[in-house]
């Protein structure tokens, strides 16, 4: 059955991270039949960064309030002051690597923080709640083969394990409760503003300084890569048009190896640069591969398609060009984020805001 959401006032948790500003920008910049609130609660740890949204910071439509998303009583005041209609949920502790080393936060923020939220939502069952997910909880593919909507769960990192978790309970959520709930899994996100210890940020700033790219095992995991700004036209169009009750895939229909996708930030990086690339080539190093790792991720996103009528506008090559760009212009945000500058910014300007 085709719907169509009113969306008149939104909370927006982790707003300020990667994937969540890039939402919030994508929604204040290219909707301009959104008259609403959009309220963007952030807790502020190292990957939510406000210079994320300097942009948009000024729209009136805007709002900041910085909490934690397990603090059920302010969360709930915030709905109620703001008439708060549908939340999209974003905030997650998401780096596979930290959840390796130290898989408590994960559980914290991905499952309790999820919990606290929908029980705001039973207290508030006119709310619409998105939950923001990833393919990864569907575990590891072989060399063919593709993610969709009914494939069985199998985490194999703390972080997929906490994510999955997180999914059930909002599934789970919405059966028992009758609340309206809807889940998208995406593949990995690429683009402006991403954090630089991901794999695509980190190999094109190593590139401007000329320091090893570190490359676990062989390079030879597999991934889809989706660019940001697309997802977050997805989830605007699932928020209007998505069944509640219903997961939607949304994947980038672009699979690299991670050592051809390296090759080819540098090719690029070199052509924008005018420069040879061989120099750069041989800053690939490759490391210890890390613990569970899997093999490939490709997701079916061809529900979404359908159903939404919902397509990417950038391919990889055009997505990749306009990303090394950024990093390349944006040599102040680099640095800021690497050197820690933006986590003293932020105790000064927004410690304790509310």
């Amino acid at each position: 059955m085709k719907i169509k959401r009113e969306i008149s006032n939104i909370l927006v948790t982790g707003g300020s991270g990667f994937i969540g500003s890039a939402f919030i920008r994508y929604l204040l910049k290219n909707v301009p039949h959104f008259k609403g609130v959009c309220l963007n609660l952030d807790l502020l740890t190292y990957a939510g960064n406000p210079q994320n949204l300097k942009e948009v910071e000024n729209d009136p439509r805007y709002l900041f309030y910085q909490g934690d998303i397990k603090d059920e009583v302010f969360i709930e005041h915030l709905c109620r002051k703001y008439a708060i209609n549908t939340i999209i949920h974003f905030a997650a502790e998401s780096h596979v690597d930290r959840s390796i080393h130290g898989p408590k936060e994960f559980i914290e923020t991905n499952v309790l923080g999820t919990f606290h939220l929908l029980e705001v939502i039973r207290k508030l069952p006119h709310i619409h709640f998105h939950h923001v997910s990833t393919d990864e909880v569907y575990g590891c593919l072989g060399s063919t083969g593709f993610f969709t909507e009914s494939t069985p769960y199998a985490p194999n990192s703390p972080y997929s394990a906490s994510k999955a978790s997180s999914d059930h309970l909002v599934r789970a959520y919405g059966k028992t409760y009758h609340l309206s709930t809807c889940i998208s899994n995406c593949s990995n996100n690429y683009g402006p503003y991403h954090f630089p210890e991901k794999l695509i940020p980190l190999t094109i700033i190593n590139c401007l300084r000329k320091k090893t790219i570190p490359v676990y095992g062989q390079g030879t995991n597999v991934r889809d890569w989706l660019y940001v700004e697309d997802h977050a036209k997805a989830l605007w169009m699932l928020l209007e048009k998505g069944n509640s009750g219903e997961t939607y895939n949304i994947g980038g229909e672009e699979e690299w190896r991670n050592i051809d996708l390296i090759h080819e930030i540098i090719k690029i990086f070199a052509q924008i640069k005018q420069i040879n690339k061989e120099p750069y080539i041989e800053l690939i190093e490759y490391v210890q591969d890390r613990p569970g790792h899997d093999f490939r991720y490709a997701i079916d996103c061809s529900k979404i398609k359908k159903e939404i009528g919902w397509h990417p506008d950038h391919n990889f090559f055009q997505g990749i060009k306009e990303t090394i760009l950024w990093y390349i212009n944006h040599p102040l945000w680099i640095e800021n984020v690497q050197s820690g500058a933006y986590l003293k910014w932020i105790d000064t300007n927004y410690a304790n805001r509310s």
